[in-house]
């Protein structure tokens, strides 16, 4: 097996997700926060950038729900930001 830049993606893919969660377990990131999603959500994009090359339907369908749901975290940080941000010029 030849390692290729399509696993060089995947596994950087997988080590922002993997730190993403380590840094959630030692409280060094709020789950709640923009950084852990967009982490969640790099990562699954790469991951499915290196599944394209080296295609696996069940690893593409849970990297595709893990992108939906992180970039919906992604989403929900921003709107809690905002409103911390309109009430404080309130």
């Amino acid at each position: 097996m030849t390692y290729t830049w399509a696993d060089a993606v995947g596994n950087l893919g997988v080590l922002l997700v993997l730190l993403s969660y380590l840094a959630l377990q030692l409280e060094r990131i709020d789950g709640q926060g923009f950084a852990y999603s967009a982490c969640n959500a790099l990562g699954a994009l790469l991951l499915l950038v290196s599944l394209i090359v080296n295609f696996n339907l069940s690893s593409v369908v849970i990297e595709v729900f893990w992108l939906a749901i992180s970039l919906f975290g992604v989403w929900r940080a921003g709107q809690r930001r905002r409103k911390r941000r309109q009430q404080v010029d309130s």
